[in-house]
């Protein structure tokens, strides 16, 4: 028997578009389909027993494949995330997303959003209209997440194949697996699975209520670029001249770069340009190194977000930026 419905939770879906509101021209099209093709009621509608786990209240934000998704498409959604947060009635946000850059979008949340109630983000890896999609399962999985008494105070998180991820940490680690989210270097924080969830661990950096950021927050061009065996060192010299005010460089190891490279980082670093040392290998620390701040275990992507907001809110001391968030 399903909970009465005055003692469910109340959450707002807001849907983005993606491959979890993707339809294929075929049911074994899997990978050629229109990202965001179906409105979030037909979303909801494929999942069945969704309204015994929470009160539902569902909104079409945008309609957008995510690789199109853009800082300006950040700062929208965090403003309409909040103020469902803060209108009353709304115990917590589910935002439907499509899986290229989630994580980006997590993380800027997590470091924007004030709020201590539960925000979940969740996508798929198979579209809609796929003879097995992953989405309703993944949706279902979110809400439950989202729904539960102890996912408050631990910022974004992400759902997806029952696994519970940090939004610091969650990465897209596959190009097709439904399997394709990993925490590389902290691990799940949980799982859900049949409408039950476990907790495992808890964030260990600051965010949501314990940043200096919000939506308004102005975001600073920051640019990425890898490090790789004979890289130009023109390409590093070039980002000056896009108006950069900073550069994420995801370099190889232990964030290192080549002789050449590294001399044209440093006369990055002379013209004013914030330069913070990453790794390309997806998982590891980066600490500082030649005067120039490490990212710690932020991926490139991750770090190009807080530094964006770092320096567009003006902030000094970018090694301790990084270190506390």
């Amino acid at each position: 028997m399903s909970k009465p419905a005055m003692s469910l939770p109340r959450l707002c879906i807001v849907a983005t578009g993606g491959t979890i509101a993707g339809a294929g021209v075929r049911p074994q099209a899997t990978m050629a389909y229109a990202a965001g093709a179906l409105d979030v009621d037909e979303l909801c509608a494929r999942v069945p027993g969704l309204d015994e786990v929470a009160g539902i209240q569902a909104e079409q934000f945008a309609a957008i494949d995510s690789k199109n998704a853009t800082p300006a498409f950040w700062q929208s959604l965090a403003a309409r995330v909040q103020a469902l947060l803060d209108a009353g009635g709304c115990d917590g946000v589910v935002v439907t997303h499509g899986t290229d850059t989630l994580e980006e979008t997590a993380y800027y949340l997590h470091l924007v959003l004030k709020t201590d109630k539960p925000v979940v983000l969740v996508g798929a890896m198979r579209p809609a209209t796929a003879l097995s999609p992953d989405g309703p399962l993944n949706l279902l999985d979110a809400v439950t997440v989202a729904a539960h008494p102890q996912a408050a105070g631990r910022g974004v998180l992400v759902v997806l194949n029952h696994q519970v991820l940090g939004a610091r940490d969650a990465a897209k680690t596959n190009a097709n697996r439904p399997d394709a989210f990993a925490s590389p270097n902290a691990g799940a924080m949980g799982w859900v699975q049949d409408g039950r969830v476990a907790w495992m661990g808890w964030p260990g950096h600051g965010h949501t209520r314990a940043t200096p950021f919000t939506a308004s927050t102005p975001l600073a061009p920051v640019e990425v670029l890898a490090g790789y065996a004979g890289g130009s060192a023109a390409l590093i010299r070039a980002v000056g001249a896009t108006g950069a005010k900073g550069l994420v460089w995801a370099g190889t190891g232990n964030g290192s770069a080549s002789a050449d490279a590294q001399e044209a980082l440093d006369e990055l670093v002379r013209d004013g340009v914030v330069v913070v040392r990453a790794t390309r290998t997806g998982s590891g620390c980066v600490a500082a190194s030649g005067g120039m701040p490490g990212a710690g275990t932020l991926s490139p992507w991750k770090a190009r977000v807080l530094l964006m907001l770092a320096l567009g809110a003006g902030m000094g001391g970018v090694q301790d930026v990084f270190d506390t968030y």
